[in-house]
């Protein structure tokens, strides 16, 4: 009975989240372009490491701005409408980098490209919390959060090339057309569960089968206000800026760590540069798969997000052992172990709005929160090693050793500080007063 109880469920879920993984592919393709085509900017424009550090920073800057008002957006009004806008913004300012002629109208682009994709890992969030039930949620987000890896990893032959080939404005142009793909995609297949011609009863009612706490509450409304003082807001907001202070490193300085002071080649980079992210794509669904492997075989949430949470970052602490290798080889497996281990804590961590949030309708918002926390690492890393590099000489030392001390920090602050409880034994009253008119993900039609 249960096989083919199965097998007349329809699975429309994994669908949608395949589109959200394609929707963080082209974003981290876009970001990633700059990084990955500094190098060449460079030498047009004569651009010194402590200004490259600011020009790396800069989509950041933005991009942390906008993350709680794109919270606060989705919830009222939607991933279906708010990320192809969100996709459409972003591609026409990475098409426009095409154009620069310095220093300030990169940045400029950069800003642009910040405020376009701000929305788009909260969408994401928002989305598996809508479509999939508690059990599945962590393995659903390694499956988006792939897409991270996925665009890293392809930037970089792909940018190298049409750089090598056809200059670096071209990269700027042809990428940027992709996401107007990717929209026309969203806006025929994405609809909310309820909503969706191909979702049938089965799979809607499996969708809702462990989300019964949270059902309940979808009527509720949850100030907006009531986040900023909930500790768990901030515990989320800090474990993520300590992870991205050590993350950003493979995002912005990596590609001229490896060209400039490890003396690979364009080529040897184009062939092996991509590796620690090629790796980290399995890496993330792996941890995503045994957070909820550990939740089914009846662990507590707690245990079972946290696991992989602490684990992967504690062993992507070796990104510190990097200055002492002088093999390049060794390097190479160092860096990979330690990207790949930052991958594996990837998913239960965004899974955990969902799991910490007092409602429903308000995942798009502390999805925000944990995001913004994210791009503050983003933003301070860059500049810091930029600093940091211009006042030693050059040397990578303390950045590296700087990134590896974060993981720990950020792993000290999972495991202590983050607690995931169902929504009743929540510790404080929740404010109902409700300032928004979202209806909540499984009632609101345009989700």
């Amino acid at each position: 009975m249960a096989v083919a109880a199965r097998a007349r469920r329809s699975q429309m879920r994994w669908t949608i989240v395949a589109f959200s993984a394609l929707g963080l592919t082209i974003a981290y393709l876009d970001r990633a372009a700059l990084s990955v085509a500094l190098p060449f900017i460079s030498e047009d424009f004569h651009i010194s490491p402590a200004v490259q550090g600011v020009l790396l920073s800069s989509f950041f800057w933005t991009y942390a701005l906008f993350q709680v008002p794109s919270g606060w957006l989705l919830d009222k009004f939607g991933p279906r409408v708010i990320y192809p806008i969100a996709v459409g913004w972003w591609s026409l300012w990475t098409a426009l980098t095409a154009f620069a002629t310095g220093v300030t109208s990169l940045i400029v682009f950069r800003l642009g490209l910040g405020i376009g994709e701000a929305p788009v890992q909260p969408a994401n969030i928002k989305v598996v919390s809508t479509w999939f039930p508690r059990r599945e949620r962590a393995f659903a987000s390694s499956l988006f959060d792939m897409g991270q890896q996925i665009g890293s990893a392809l930037s970089i032959p792909i940018v190298t090339s049409i750089a090598v080939f056809a200059g670096w404005r071209w990269t700027f142009v042809l990428i940027g057309a992709v996401g107007l793909l990717w929209i026309v995609g969203w806006l025929a297949i994405y609809r909310a569960p309820q909503n969706h011609k191909r979702v049938n009863e089965a799979e809607l009612e499996y969708i809702r089968s462990d989300q019964a706490e949270m059902v309940e509450r979808a009527g509720e409304e949850v100030r907006w206000s009531t986040l900023l003082r909930d500790n768990q807001t901030w515990a989320l907001l800090l474990g993520y800026v300590f992870r991205s202070l050590a993350g950003a490193f493979f995002l912005t300085w990596y590609p001229s760590y490896l060209l400039n002071e490890r003396g690979f080649t364009e080529a040897e980079f184009g062939m092996v540069g991509a590796l620690p992210a090629v790796i980290g794509i399995g890496s993330t669904v792996l941890g995503g798969i045994v957070s909820d492997r550990m939740l089914a075989s009846g662990l507590s949430p707690n245990v079972a997000r946290k696991v992989p949470i602490i684990s992967g970052l504690v062993l992507s602490a070796c990104i510190g052992f990097s200055p002492f290798v002088e093999s390049n080889v060794v390097l190479m497996v160092v860096l990979t172990v330690s990207s790949a281990a930052h991958s594996f804590a990837g998913a239960a961590i965004l899974s955990l709005p969902a799991e910490v949030s007092p409602s429903p309708e308000r995942v798009g918002s502390l999805a925000g929160f944990q995001n913004f926390g994210s791009q503050l690492g983003n933003l301070i890393s860059p500049i810091a090693i930029g600093l940091a590099l211009t006042a030693s000489g050059g040397s990578y030392l303390w950045p590296l050793v700087f990134a590896a001390v974060s993981c720990l920090v950020s792993a000290a602050i999972y495991g202590l500080w983050v607690q995931i409880k169902p929504v009743e034994q929540r510790d404080e009253p929740l404010d109902t007063s409700g300032d928004s008119d979202s209806t909540g993900p499984l009632q609101n039609g345009a989700s």
